[in-house]
């Protein structure tokens, strides 16, 4: 498949990312039964996911969309906030969720700006995490599926804006 300029292949089917999500939602309905929980979803990624995810989950957490940018093009560069937190986290559980982390700079980057509103617990998970490139001390909490360090569009990621409404998740051809 040909996105822009660049060539995709499929990496997983619908049906294996639904499975993730689903598995990732009955954990967090047991991880934060009986407590107030906020999901931080990072934009523009994972809008998608976080809508299947919450769908499934047993509990009603309440959603909150931030945006940071770190990538242009293929690469991952300075961590930029486009949108920051204008809600209440005081004293509640926060779950802040990626699409995909690699590098880890945007996690660290949030985490500094959420720990200052004092959540009483502050977790962080992905759908995807690239664990070759992952450099971070901040521990991920949840994560669906590890992939190789590729390139990947669909279910919500994107390529200079396009192919985020893909239901499989693609990788870049080598």
């Amino acid at each position: 498949m040909k996105v822009l300029d660049k060539e995709f292949e499929v990496m997983m089917t619908q049906e294996e990312i639904d499975s993730l999500v689903s598995d990732l939602a009955s954990k967090l309905d047991t991880e934060y039964q009986g407590k107030d929980l906020v999901i931080v979803a990072i934009l523009n990624g994972s809008f998608i996911f976080v809508s299947d995810l919450v769908r499934k989950m047993k509990l009603d957490p309440e959603v909150i969309f931030l945006k940071y940018k770190s990538y242009k093009g293929t690469r991952s560069g300075e961590v930029k906030v486009q949108l920051e937190l204008e809600d209440d986290i005081e004293d509640k559980h926060v779950l802040i969720l990626e699409d995909i982390v690699d590098t880890g700079k945007t996690i660290v980057r949030i985490s500094q700006d959420l720990k200052e509103h004092e959540p009483a617990s502050l977790k962080y998970g992905t759908l995807f995490l690239k664990p070759d490139c992952y450099n971070s001390e901040v521990e991920l909490s949840f994560i669906g599926k590890e992939l190789p360090n590729k390139f990947v569009l669909g279910y919500g990621m994107d390529y200079n804006g396009k192919g985020r409404s893909l239901n499989e998740l693609y990788q870049l051809k080598d």
